[in-house]
């Protein structure tokens, strides 16, 4: 499984660990959802290719918003991440926020939840972004997302 975040934030990007900042989601869903037996902090991101699981993002550049990056980013990111798929050849590629999904296949909008097209013969997943900023998905339902996304993988 590969999990795609859309950029890292400025805290990610000072620290160089993905999902980094105080109040992501990301790390205690992962955990909660059974992706791993403990709870990993942000700098123990390579302990995840011991559960399968890896991370990436569409486009390195950290900024303090997504709305920040140029068009051009999100095309040569897409690249990137096909050819990484190309690489490693995960199963399933979950993208983290509808913003990183729409971005990276220039679409207008998405679901939450398996996608109908794979991506170099991966399922593709969207779930909601972990951030802290995102009100929409507490903890909980993110819990149910990702554990909805193991059970199927």
């Amino acid at each position: 499984m590969l999990f795609v975040g859309i950029n890292p934030g400025l805290y990610s990007g000072a620290t160089g660990h993905h999902f980094a900042r105080p109040g992501n989601r990301f790390w205690p869903a992962l955990h909660a959802a059974g992706f791993t037996p403990r709870l990993l902090h942000p700098s123990e991101q390579r302990e995840l290719l011991r559960h399968g699981c890896g991370v990436t993002n569409l486009v390195n550049r950290a900024t303090a918003t997504a709305g920040e990056l140029d068009p051009a980013e999100f095309v040569a990111g897409r690249q990137r991440l096909v050819a990484k798929i190309r690489r490693y050849r995960p199963r399933v590629v979950a993208f983290l926020g509808m913003g990183a999904y729409c971005h990276a296949f220039a679409l207008r909008e998405a679901t939450i939840g398996e996608q109908p097209d794979r991506l170099e013969g991966a399922t593709v997943w969207v779930l909601p972004n972990p951030s802290g900023l995102n009100a929409n998905y507490q903890l909980p339902a993110l819990t149910r997302l990702f554990r909805k996304l193991k059970e199927a993988a």
